[in-house]
């Protein structure tokens, strides 16, 4: 059992609350405009999202959910189903409302801060509560009879603002760090990119083929430079036990690198010496995925006849004129993913595709292979270099991640700021908040004799 301090008290959230519900239970009539309808996934980064709104309900059909128990500035939502756990205070007066998968609660104001409450929403101590409590197989949620159960390490009213303080000013710098981090991806994406473009175009060796006395580059097509056409995979109907034969799924080669865990079993039998065995050296490129991946190559690093490939691949093998290597540069670089964007056909619904003969035009300028080898040896010391720098801003990402949910947790163990011993403990409080109802229970029994 976690220790607070003495004048804290462990209380379930029913008796700090007003009440709580949960958003519309029927679907509205949806509209195009009117009242926004908000969804679980409108609730981010402990605000609400309006980039995204899932719909909107004629203005009486919000007035008739509204009517009996609005949404207004200080209530605090939280995410239900799905996603659970996500939670913001309400600080707009704009009218909204909301589906299902988000509950609404309204925070007693002389029991519990608004700010107080959403922030130990997403504490680890009640996130752990959460996911024990969660039911449901298709999407896991959480029935508010049970919410109001979960206990709230609860603080006295002035020492909560003050861990508001503190959690809002740590948090800051937090974010800070997160929103800094982030942009390390996308510039490691564009080095990477830049490194592509000087290596197919000749500039990243202008140096090395100056001293060696080399300047011909041929203007030449994918066409030119393969040992043999270009073939599609094939559509194995995967099984749920383990057989001799694997075949890759398409995320195998979405990321640009190949991933041989990305696989499943077929039971058909597969002669060695057929063309869908890969081999090390072979190119995979995606001629069928959204627009976005759609040409994606991958170079095959596996063993020989250790996985066929499937229809939503095409096979290149590179001729003796180019390497391997080389020509996956190429093909990666984003003049020719442009390129191959550029000429993918795709009706509405339809995945966008690209056709060998589209594959096959690629245009592409070859050195001679002295610097072709050159180039693979320069391009992978900087993408080395790039990797290492990636592999310590996931580790730095990983500890800024555990950092708030570090934060949270000692806030609401009641480690973060001194106890100020005149303030009235929670256990007063709640003391008082209990015989105002039984005060307000009563009263009503009288009326309605």
């Amino acid at each position: 059992m976690t220790e607070f301090p003495q004048s804290w008290a462990n209380t379930p959230l029913a008796t700090v609350l007003l009440s709580l519900r949960d958003g519309t239970h029927t679907p509205p009539k949806r509209s195009s405009e009117g009242v926004p309808l908000l969804s679980a996934r409108n609730i981010q980064n402990g605000r609400i999202d309006w980039t995204e709104i899932y719909s909107y309900i004629a203005p009486e059909d919000y007035f008739q959910i509204q009517r009996t128990n609005p949404i207004i500035k200080g209530d605090v939502l939280l995410t239900i189903v799905g996603s659970i756990g996500r939670s913001c205070v309400v600080r707009t007066s704009d009218r909204f409302t909301l589906q299902r998968s988000v509950a609404i609660a309204k925070p007693n104001p002389h029991a519990v801060d608004a700010d107080y409450l959403s922030l130990f929403f997403r504490s680890p101590q009640f996130q752990a509560a959460l996911e024990e409590l969660a039911s449901g197989t298709a999407q896991r949620g959480v029935y508010l009879g049970t919410l109001k159960t979960i206990p709230i390490a609860l603080a006295p009213l002035n020492e909560q603002r003050r861990i508001v303080a503190k959690l809002e000013q740590l948090l800051s710098r937090v974010n800070a760090a997160q929103e800094r981090l982030a942009t390390i991806p996308r510039i490691l994406k564009r080095f990477r990119q830049s490194v592509l473009a000087a290596a197919c175009s000749g500039r990243l060796t202008i140096d090395w083929r100056e001293e060696e006395q080399i300047e011909f580059w041929a203007d030449v097509t994918l066409s030119d430079v393969i040992s043999e056409r270009p073939k599609n995979g094939y559509s194995a109907k995967p099984v749920k036990y383990e057989t001799p034969w694997r075949v890759l799924t398409l995320t195998a080669t979405t990321s640009g690198r190949f991933d041989g865990r990305q696989f499943k079993y077929f039971d058909e039998p597969v002669p060695a010496d057929s063309e869908l065995w890969l081999k090390p050296g072979d190119i995979l490129i995606q001629r069928g995925n959204t627009i976005e991946y759609v040409g994606v190559p991958a170079l095959y690093d596996g063993q020989p006849n250790e996985f066929v490939y499937p229809d939503l691949m095409i096979r290149v093998r590179a001729s003796p004129r180019i390497k391997s290597e080389f020509l996956y540069f190429v093909l990666t670089s984003e003049r020719t993913r442009a390129f191959l964007r550029g000429r993918a056909i795709g009706t509405a619904g339809n995945m966008p595709k690209i056709n060998q003969s589209v594959l096959l035009s690629v245009p592409i300028l070859l050195p001679p292979i002295t610097e072709q080898q050159e180039i693979i040896r320069r391009v992978e010391a900087l993408f080395k270099a790039a990797d290492a720098l990636e592999g310590r801003y996931r580790k730095a990402k990983a500890h800024v991640d555990k950092l708030t949910q570090s934060i949270l947790a000692k806030a609401f163990r009641g480690g973060l700021v001194p106890q100020d011993p005149t303030d009235e403990p929670a256990s007063v409080m709640l003391e008082r908040i209990r015989q105002s109802r039984d005060v307000a229970a009563v009263k009503k029994r009288s009326a309605r004799r």
